[in-house]
């Protein structure tokens, strides 16, 4: 049995445990991790890993919390440094294609040995609600557009993200990544554009009642007589409500 190191704080202990176990899954042995091999790596006995994590589950799932916990913190930051809504946007695709090269293994390798449990999926969905609503949030502000436009152009642009994550596994090249980031921030101008010239337009102007007189005489001498007497009849029920 190793010596024990010096004590920790209790909270201190579990990060080092985890960092630990976070060391294998990184070297690609993800299979390995279990409550003997991640005490071995941290020095410290059995029974003092069991004071924090009962099974090897549950150390998978705390460090598959922490390290998405901490991805999408990097990810927030980025995005809100980022001076306009294109550029939010670019932030989050940037940086979502970074975490897949420099952490996808890891992220790979914790949610098939995990497995994405209950409470793991409903943290997800309250980050992706908490994402959705700030960018929501942020299109209504930069692009002057009512929620209801906002939510469904936020839900298309966000939603795109993850395919095109896919996209880059399958060829996970720098070349590709570039290309993959221009591809979706075409998207996002073009939708963006949109938006804009939505919050932009001007009220249609109304004609003042000689523009309205002259249009309604134009009407009338261009009309045929079946019109013309379908006017008559929609003019009297009009007089007799009044």
């Amino acid at each position: 049995m190793p010596a024990e190191p010096a004590r920790l704080a209790r909270a201190d202990r579990r990060e080092e445990l985890l960092d630990s176990a976070l060391d294998l899954v990184a070297s690609g042995d993800v299979e390995s991790v279990s409550v003997d091999s991640v005490a071995d790596r941290a020095g410290v006995s059995r029974s003092l890993v069991y004071k924090h994590f009962a099974n090897r589950t549950e150390i998978l799932t705390a460090l598959y919390e922490r390290e998405s916990s901490r991805l999408h913190d990097e990810l927030s930051a980025a995005v809100m440094a980022a001076p306009t809504l294109e550029e939010k946007y670019r932030a989050l695709c940037h940086g979502s294609l970074a975490a897949a090269k420099e952490r996808g293994q890891i992220f790979d390798g914790l949610r098939s040995a995990a497995g994405m449990n209950r409470e793991l999926r409903k943290v997800q969905r309250e980050r992706d609600r908490e994402t959705a609503a700030a960018y929501v949030r942020m299109t209504e502000r930069q692009a002057g557009v009512p929620r209801e436009i906002a939510e469904p152009v936020t839900a298309l642009l966000l939603g795109a993200i993850n395919p095109m994550l896919n996209l880059w596994h399958a060829r996970p090249t720098d070349r590709y990544a570039a290309e993959l980031e221009n591809a979706y921030m075409c998207l996002v101008t073009g939708a963006l554009g949109q938006l804009a010239d939505k919050g932009t337009d001007a009220p249609v102007p109304q004609p003042d009642d000689d523009e309205l007189t002259d249009w309604v005489s134009e009407r009338i001498e261009k009309a045929s007589p079946d019109q013309l007497r379908r006017m008559t009849q929609s003019l009297v029920q009009a007089l007799r409500q009044v």
